[in-house]
């Protein structure tokens, strides 16, 4: 398993609300967000990179850059991951799909020939098994046929803690281009001010795709 510290939250300022959302039925709190792809959409197109992984790389890593994000709750405690890998729907040409899971943390231009490879890997097995580290993971997929204003996904019962991220397709308004994109987390360890710094980080990672953020 990735590299955890554990969290008390006898000490921690949620301590009340840890205990308060644990016990409801459907703990989870979650938000669909237009965000502004224009020029970062602008810049993949021009550099001739893959939409979905590129996209991919840019909402992980926002989420790896919010330590409520890498928060579970593991044996009724709460563990803080150093990194969070992502483990990402793959459509089969069944009408089925698979899972791969991918370590986001490398640099992007190592990035996309890994992805490649470790999705054509995935495909061959065809599994949906997260495997023995699953409490690590980001659970991400798309939605690319429909531009969605909400999202209800399935959970598990008893809960778990794994944050999920979910896109769909980009639409026109305005001249300026949008993908609704969905975060939902457990409402014992992320509340709204964490959906909103999620959502900072990931216009941060889109910029950086720019051809100015890398003379910077």
């Amino acid at each position: 398993m990735t590299a955890y510290k554990i969290i008390s939250m006898e000490e921690d300022a949620r301590k009340d609300h840890f205990s308060y959302f644990q016990g409801m039925g459907y703990p989870y709190v979650g938000v669909t967000v237009n965000a502004d792809i224009t020029d970062w959409l602008a810049a993949v197109k021009d550099q001739g990179l893959p939409f979905f992984h590129s996209f991919l790389y840019a909402a992980a890593n926002a989420a790896n850059q919010v330590p409520q994000l890498r928060r579970r709750i593991k044996d009724g405690g709460v563990i803080e991951f150093v990194q969070c890998r992502s483990s990402y729907t793959v459509a089969l040409e069944n009408g089925a799909y698979c899972y791969c899971t991918l370590d986001t943390g490398k640099p992007f231009g190592e990035f996309l020939e890994y992805a490649r490879k470790e999705q054509q890997q995935a495909v061959a097995q065809a599994g949906i098994d997260d495997g023995e580290d699953a409490l690590e993971l980001f659970f991400i997929s798309t939605l690319p046929w429909l531009s969605y204003s909400a999202l209800v996904q399935p959970v598990p019962f008893p809960a778990d803690s794994n944050p999920r991220i979910t896109w769909g397709r980009y639409f026109v308004q305005e001249n300026r281009t949008y993908l609704p994109v969905s975060l939902l987390c457990h409402h014992a360890l992320v509340d709204g001010i964490h959906l909103n710094h999620f959502f900072k980080q990931l216009d941060t990672q889109l910029k950086a795709f720019l051809p100015s953020s890398k003379n910077q």
